[in-house]
């Protein structure tokens, strides 16, 4: 590291002319960006979800109040996590990751996890449900940031590394139990690139990363419904009515869209075709009804969430904090990734949810609250900036001026 790039004075300032020079601050793009995803994820939950809800005579509107009700809440939380001390969340980490470390062990214990789709990945009684596995993300996160930055000069020994990796580990053991090996993917991908940002040897995790992949292989061979599930990734056509059913109705939803799409609420695939059409697959109704149009819209502004996040990580006026926001970008960046890689056939289906569109509570809470601590870290870097960037330079004439003006206060003062 040159002694430039390790003066935080002088890497806010480059930051702070680069986010200047675009004519937007950061934090302003990405609560716009955030406040039109959550918009339209309401909007295409009642969309997706009310015809199939008709034809079973529920109500047709349930699915929308419940999502305006999480977006409510959402909100709130993004503007009270804006408003907090990063220093105060990060005194919360330890503390966070015993939670959610319990959290994960009793929703495992039969009568109090609440079993769907095959996982028991839910806690909560009645229409009050989460999931805890949700919260784990952020905690992770805000843990590691600060442990990291703490120990930044032991990061390239086993002493340094044992705690977050028997933390990561841990988290990883639990989820995967549950089984939920999307988020267990989200979660440990996103512990990893925090590391990699604090600066971690590329020997360890060369090290970590060869591990991963390793006990991923395992994990996949020894469950028969994970290799089915591979291998219809691979070819979705080739049983189209069994292990690659939801990935060809996607598509299908996709490809019958076109540029403009049929039109809001005129879809068909959502109707008892689509699985998880409001959930996990809502990117293929969003291409269905609003087209190539809608699609690109939903990437474009989940991009400025991940532009934005980045650059006030750069911005960052210490390494606890680009850890941070690093970190809390990397869960969105991942979780969009593999949701999208997953509809539009280049990854595996996962069951990882769109953030900030698809429908449920627990998600949608977590990472808009967590994108509110990026609000409240750029903030702490402009006030950082105030004290640290010195006024314009003088011209010559007025440095002139300056000097006349001492000299003959100090003349009068003799």
């Amino acid at each position: 590291m040159t002694p430039a790039s390790a003066d935080p004075a002088r890497r806010s300032r480059r930051s702070s002319r680069g986010v200047r020079g675009t004519g937007v601050a950061p934090e302003a793009v990405l609560s716009i960006a955030i406040l039109g995803l959550v918009c339209i994820g309401v909007v295409m939950v009642y969309s997706a979800s009310s015809a199939s809800a008709l034809l079973s005579d529920e109500n047709p509107s349930g699915m929308l109040i419940r999502q305006g009700a999480f977006a409510v809440i959402a909100l709130v939380a993004f503007a009270v996590c804006a408003r907090v001390k990063p220093a105060v969340l990060m005194r919360l980490g330890w503390p966070a990751v015993m939670v959610a470390l319990g959290l994960l062990v009793v929703v495992l214990v039969p009568g109090f996890g609440i079993e769907a789709n095959g996982a028991r990945s839910w806690l909560g009684v009645g229409p009050v449900q989460m999931q805890p596995s949700e919260f784990a993300k952020l905690a992770l996160i805000v843990w590691l940031a600060a442990y990291l930055a703490r120990n930044a000069g032991r990061l390239g020994t086993w002493a340094g590394l044992k705690q977050p990796m028997l933390v990561m580990g841990a988290m990883g053991v639990l989820l995967y139990l549950e089984p939920d090996v999307g988020t267990t993917i989200v979660l440990l991908g996103t512990g990893f690139l925090v590391l990699v940002l604090a600066g971690v040897p590329g020997r360890i995790l060369a090290l970590v990363g060869g591990a991963a992949a390793a006990l991923t292989t395992v994990a996949i061979i020894a469950a028969p419904y994970r290799m089915a599930r591979l291998t219809s990734f691979l070819d979705p056509w080739a049983d189209p009515e069994g292990r690659g059913f939801q990935v060809t109705q996607a598509q299908l939803a996709l490809g019958s869209g076109g540029v403009s799409g049929v039109g809001l609420g005129n879809g068909l695939q959502k109707v008892n075709y689509l699985p998880e059409a409001h959930t996990d697959m809502i990117i293929a109704t969003i291409g269905e009804e609003l087209g190539f149009v809608g699609v690109l819209g939903v990437i474009v502004l989940l991009g400025a969430v991940i532009w934005s996040g980045y650059r006030i990580a750069i911005a960052a006026p210490d390494l606890r904090l680009r850890l941070l926001a690093g970190g809390v970008v990397s869960v969105i960046s991942i979780q969009a990734i593999v949701n999208l890689g997953a509809v539009l056939g280049l990854l595996p289906v996962t069951g990882v949810p769109l953030p900030f569109v698809s429908y449920g509570g627990s998600s949608l809470v977590v990472l808009t609250a967590a994108s509110g601590i990026l609000v409240g870290i750029s903030g702490r870097s402009r006030e950082r900036r105030l004290r640290v960037v010195p006024d314009r330079p003088a011209s010559r004439g007025d440095r002139g001026r300056g000097d006349r003006r001492a000299h003959h206060a100090g003349a009068r003062a003799g």
